[in-house]
C-alpha cells in the first residue's frame, strides 16, 4: 500500500499507527516503484520522520512489496460516503481517499486492502463490481 497526501495530512501518523498494529514499513517519504514492485530508496532505507521528534534510522523495513492499493489522505469533509471505484493511474491499482486522523483510519485501510486483494466483497462503494 502506498500512502499519498500533502504535508501535514497525517501520512506518518497513520504509518506509525499501522506499524504499531504489526504492519511492515517499506519506506517513508520515497519509494522505488517498478511496475507493481515497491522497494525503499537506498538513500532513505530504514529511516522514518516522526513529526515533532525528528528522523529515526535503523527502522526495520520490508525490502520489497507488491503494490495493491493507494490511500490518498484528504480532509475528513472530502471523504465520500459511498465512493465510486477509482484507480491510481501510474500503477493501475485501486485508490481510495481517507482521513488519516479518524480513529478508524487503520481499520479502514485494512478493509480497503482486503477488498483490493479480493479477500472482502462489497455491494456498493470503492471496490464494488
Amino acid at each position: 500500500m502506498l500512502i499519498l497526501g500533502p504535508p501535514g495530512a497525517g501520512k506518518s501518523d497513520l504509518l506509525l499507527r499501522l506499524i504499531g498494529r504489526g504492519w511492515s514499513l517499506v519506506a517513508d517519504d520515497q519509494v522505488v516503484l517498478d511496475g507493481l514492485a515497491v522497494a525503499p530508496d537506498p538513500a532513505l532505507a530504514g529511516m522514518i520522520e516522526v513529526r515533532g521528534l525528528g528522523i529515526f534510522e535503523g527502522v526495520a523495513v520490508a525490502r520489497e512489496a507488491r503494490l495493491a492499493l493507494v490511500v490518498e489522505l484528504v480532509p475528513p469533509g472530502a471523504v465520500a460516503r459511498l465512493p465510486e471505484p477509482a484507480c491510481w493511474a501510474p500503477a493501475g491499482v485501486p485508490r481510495v481517499a481517507l482521513a488519516a486522523f479518524e480513529a478508524s483510519a487503520c481499520d479502514k485501510v485494512a478493509w480497503a486492502l482486503d477488498a483490493a486483494l479480493g479477500r472482502a466483497a462489497q455491494r456498493a462503494g470503492a471496490f464494488a463490481a
